[in-house]
């Protein structure tokens, strides 16, 4: 026994005497060009250690906590090559290529990977085969306690058809872009969470003059305390007892998506739409759809494709009885598999639970509804039927709330993005804004704020930093509306850009779409950042990147001419229409539409005869501004903006 200890004690001696490496650091990494490099780890204290690459040859030892670090000279695009590093053991990295390195992050438009758009980018994914283009994907890793120092277990993947579908869509098409452009390699630094607020991606440090938030990051320090209050929240919701099921449509004698069930007082009802649109009042809780579908004996036993657009909120769909697939949130698109087998010629009976807690609950519209095989197609939208199968109260009392990690300050900065800042990067790609979009006022110190602390940590200078501003989204007014926090938020994001000449935005206005917060057209969001790098990144100046971008307004003569600046060739209608969606007003700011016209290449002049003495203009102010149409020669669009700005 005391031989096995002692080979134990051995072991781990000589485990703790390697040399370690963060995970980023590693086989297949792209390393930024032109800049000093930092090569960092770990080993014992006082340990050598040498790091070998492209014939630098750099020595060091580490210090008392056992850190160490060299830096590389400035590196010349290309590779693949190898780095070597040595201290007690030796580590040997293999095909690394030196070009420009990105972080991608933010919220839930920049998380959608190419796998959830296969059908949409079919093309592109066929053709994806490029080895110099690479991502290091981060998983969701929020964390409390304070910065991290590494992504333990992750690693670099190319761009091949292996590893495609988990690239981020926009981070992908934006470093293709650039790649065609530059031939030069690409790596992407993809760290992104759905549903988040930008204060949860700005450090301690960034807070430090916001001593709300600086208060609550140091409460959540405290794990003992963070642990207290999420157990008193569970056992407070746990006093109530388990919740015994009460949806008829599963505790029958027979549940209803059950072939041998028969329907009784089903009611019709029309797919896609909500049923609170169709006849239905105050019902929060479990609704079942039920539709005997006919199926051509050539698809008999097919697999098959089943789109079933979007549905607010979580749905359970069964085939002839089989459960096929279920979500349980609203914004996925729905698209489920048959299996093999199950499809009959004839009849068979699809049957979907929709379960929804609040607002208008169903089926939405403008989505793709219909299953698919074997080239054939069957449309699914029409009537159905339906049956209420359970109705939910509000709750009788309000319940203590518990800690939710990935909300908190500072919290993603830890897991996510701390342990990138001492990776040189050629600069950052921001798509967020939808979970602050209730107060686009605080938004305008954050922004800013979050740039300055992502600058600060990285200690390169002003990085160029490019913001995807958000698209039109929600109902179109058809009117001209005074409140919009949509619109604010694009106000903010473009103030934001346009006070520091290192940060550019790509504007994306047309591109949303009303019922989708995950609209398509990635690929062009992607583009559009890829041609603000141009000017930002890379010193091309002589090329359009913008839209138009309000200048100056001059009034005279009952009209208002509005000024532009990155015009190209000159302004333009996007869609063949009159040009729309400016509106006009006095100083009592009584807004209606403006006639409209272009009248030099950089002016559209705007006039009104309910407004016989305009002062103000705006241009695209609404949450979704769906028929502005001004654009320049690039075919790019001109961003929303208002001239009454106190």
């Amino acid at each position: 026994m005391l031989r096995s200890l002692l080979g134990y004690l051995l072991l781990c001696a000589s485990l703790s005497a390697d040399v370690r490496l963060p995970s980023i650091v590693s086989d297949g990494m792209v390393l930024q060009r032109d800049v000093e490099l930092k090569v960092w780890g770990w080993a014992d204290p006082g340990e050598a250690v040498s790091v070998a690459f492209r014939k630098q040859q750099l020595a060091t030892t580490a210090d008392a906590n056992g850190q160490w670090s060299v830096h590389l000279a400035p590196l010349t695009p290309g590779g693949p090559d190898t780095m070597e590093i040595k201290g007690d053991n030796e580590i040997v990295l293999r095909d690394i290529l030196v070009g420009d390195v990105w972080l991608a992050s933010g919220q839930s438009n920049m998380t959608h990977f190419l796998g959830r758009w296969q059908e949409a980018y079919a093309d592109e994914i066929a053709a994806a085969n490029f080895t110099t283009i690479r991502q290091f994907k981060v998983p969701t890793r929020a964390v409390l306690e304070g910065p991290q120092d590494d992504f333990p277990g992750l690693q670099w993947k190319t761009a091949t058809p292996e590893n495609i579908l988990e690239f981020t869509v926009i981070g992908y098409f934006f470093a293709k872009q650039l790649h065609d452009r530059f031939d030069v390699p690409q790596g992407i630094l993809f760290s992104a969470v759905g549903g988040t607020r930008i204060e949860a991606w700005t450090s301690a440090e960034g807070f430090k003059t916001f001593p709300e938030q600086l208060e609550t990051i140091t409460r959540n320090q405290d794990t003992a305390w963070v642990e207290s209050v999420n157990a008193a929240a569970a056992a407070d919701r746990a006093a109530d007892g388990p919740r015994a099921e009460t949806d008829r449509g599963l505790i029958g004698e027979l549940t209803w998506f059950d072939p041998a069930y028969k329907p009784l007082n089903w009611k019709r009802i029309a797919v896609p739409g909500y049923w609170e649109d169709q006849g239905v009042r105050n019902l929060d809780g479990v609704v079942w759809y039920r539709r005997e579908i006919d199926v051509p004996a050539a698809l008999a036993g097919a697999q098959a494709d089943l789109k079933l657009g979007r549905i607010r909120n979580a749905d359970t769909v069964y085939l002839n009885g089989q459960e096929i697939g279920r979500t349980g949130y609203e914004y996925p698109q729905r698209e489920y598999t048959v299996p093999a087998g199950l499809l009959r010629a004839g009849k068979n009976l699809l049957v979907v639970r929709v379960e929804n807690g609040g607002g208008k609950g169903g089926f939405i519209p403008d989505k793709p509804y219909h299953l698919s095989a074997r080239g054939q197609t069957i449309d699914l939208t029409g009537y159905w039927h339906y049956k209420v199968g359970d109705v939910r109260r509000p709750p009788s009392r309000s319940y203590k709330q518990g800690i939710n990690a990935q909300s908190q300050p500072a919290s993603l900065y830890n897991g996510m993005i701390a342990p990138f800042t001492n990776y040189a990067v050629r600069g950052m790609l921001w798509y967020q804004g939808e979970s602050n979009a209730g107060n686009p006022t605080a938004y305008r110190e954050l922004q800013p704020n979050l740039i300055a602390d992502w600058r600060a940590h990285w200690g390169m200078g002003d990085l160029p930093f490019i913001i995807a501003q958000l698209p039109n989204f929600m109902d179109v007014d058809y009117l001209p509306v005074e409140q919009s926090n949509w619109a604010l938020m694009r106000e903010v994001q473009m103030d934001t850009a346009l006070a520091d000449p290192t940060v550019g935005i790509g504007v994306n206005i047309e591109l949303g779409e009303w019922n989708d917060i995950h609209p398509g057209g990635k690929k062009t969001v992607g583009e559009r950042l890829a041609l603000q790098a141009l000017p930002l990144a890379y010193g091309v100046t002589d090329e359009i990147s913008s839209g138009p971008i309000f200048r100056e307004q001059t009034i005279a003569d009952g009209a208002i001419e509005l000024h532009f600046d990155h015009v190209g060739d000159g302004l333009k209608i996007t869609n063949g229409e009159p040009l729309a969606h400016f509106a006009i007003a006095g100083e009592d700011k009584q807004w209606v539409w403006a006639d409209a016209r272009i009248t030099d290449p950089d002016t559209v002049t705007v006039s009104s005869e309910e407004v016989p003495e305009p002062r103000y203009v705006r241009y695209a102010w609404a949450d979704n501004p769906d028929f502005a149409n001004l654009g320049n020669s690039a075919d790019l669009p001109a961003a929303p903006f208002r001239t009454d700005r106190e």
